[in-house]
């Protein structure tokens, strides 16, 4: 790929991407247009599209997409109650194909031969992102630095970064890597490689320790459209705004810390720690909602495919026929999903108060342990259950016969 020219960068400012941008240069001698997403890292954006360009990039884009996001990528996932290996709420991997899409609208509008992105050859960004470019552009050109520099350390990555004068958050001490975005945070990497030290509490940053918690529980209400939250105590909000007030709310009481080793794509484990406040809230309030208003043997063959969705997510198949085909499916499940649910936030934990639809198919009438003699005989029982254990009968009638 001698003759690239232009390439635009998936650039976070982290260590990774700082190195990569001027490694480019100096390996390419190319242009390098940067392209930073705003998915809600906050201050991390802070002097970004600057230190971009003292870096050497000849332009810097920086687009606020979290609406989008959450309306278009978060949203969608917890309608699926998706979730990757019963832990994992999918933070950095729902991310990776709206990072894509916009680097490859980018690169189209500069007139870029190839586009590059700072994920290890190890990892699942890797493929997640290329997976991505490939879907929108079949003959894209991918420069993945990981996969072919000698930098292959992080140590050697903060000695490239400062001989080349190239300020970094990550130290010596504190050397883990992470991800930020509206749905959580990650970290991974130095004192996390070895699965038995704890996490220590300065690196949690969207979430107090549950210890530190406030002493009062706080009882919090979110309302449903068609699976998708719509309003939080009553106040409607936009998706993006919604999402940061449910962060807000569950940080507050330090909910969402976990802490685990995954399965990678490549192969390998990993550990993790993350924090998703907002997201485990959601999660909760929603699975919730579909107690009252999904019919059993629809709820029951939609979570039967949460494995499914959550891997295709998890390994970047966001793009795919597969994908659009459970999409599809898993929103027609929600045309009832509508109501409100009532949680208690309080000491790391949420507790479910209640719930409540215009579409219920809860029946107190038939629930009830009170006289319901004109709405549901029991003496119907019993035919149910005798037809249903005819099978078991007539297999220990033969298997004493026998």
């Amino acid at each position: 790929m001698s003759n690239i020219k232009k390439v635009v960068l998936a650039y976070s400012g982290g260590l990774d991407t700082s190195v990569i941008l001027k490694w480019l240069i100096e390996t390419y001698g190319c242009e390098v247009v940067t392209f930073s997403a705003d998915l809600g890292q906050e201050e991390e954006l802070d002097g970004l599209e600057a230190k971009a360009l003292k870096t050497g990039a000849v332009k810097a884009y920086i687009d606020d997409l979290r609406e989008e996001f959450i309306r278009d990528f978060v949203f969608p996932a917890f309608r699926a109650n998706a979730i990757y290996e019963g832990q994992y709420l999918l933070g950095t991997s729902i991310a990776r194909p709206l990072i894509a899409k916009r680097q490859m609208e980018i690169a189209r509008i500069e007139g870029a031969d190839a586009v590059s992105h700072g994920a290890t050859g190890k990892g699942n960004d890797q493929v997640r992102f290329e997976l991505s470019y490939y879907a929108i552009d079949p003959e894209i050109k991918i420069i993945a630095p990981w996969r072919e520099w000698d930098l292959n350390s992080r140590t050697v990555l903060m000695e490239f970064a400062k001989k080349h004068g190239i300020p970094v958050p990550q130290t010596p001490a504190k050397p883990y890597s992470t991800d930020r975005n509206m749905l959580h945070i990650s970290y991974e990497g130095g004192v996390l490689e070895d699965p038995w030290n704890p996490a220590t509490d300065d690196m949690y940053t969207m979430s107090v320790k549950p210890e530190s918690a406030p002493d009062k529980a706080e009882e919090v209400e979110i309302s449903f459209v068609q699976g998708n939250p719509v309003a939080i105590n009553g106040k409607s909000m936009s998706p993006a705004v919604l999402f940061k007030e449910l962060n807000s709310l569950g940080g507050k009481h330090g909910i969402g810390r976990i802490d685990l080793v995954e399965n990678r794509f490549v192969g390998m484990k990993s550990r993790g720690v993350y924090e998703t406040p907002g997201g485990t809230l959601l999660r909760l309030a929603h699975m919730t909602m579909e107690t009252i208003t999904l019919d059993r043997e629809v709820a029951h063959l939609r979570d039967s495919l949460i494995p499914r969705y959550a891997e295709l997510v998890y390994y970047g198949f966001w793009f795919s026929p597969e994908m659009k085909l459970l999409q599809n499916m898993v929103d027609q499940t929600q045309e009832n999903v509508s109501g409100d649910v009532r949680l208690k936030l309080y000491k790391g934990n949420a507790y479910v108060l209640g719930r409540r639809s215009e579409r219920s198919l809860y029946s107190a009438a038939h629930a009830t342990f009170e006289d319901d003699k004109s709405i549901y005989r029991q003496k119907d029982a019993e035919g149910f259950i005798r037809l249903n254990a005819l099978r078991l009968r007539i297999l220990n009638t033969m298997n004493k016969k026998n």
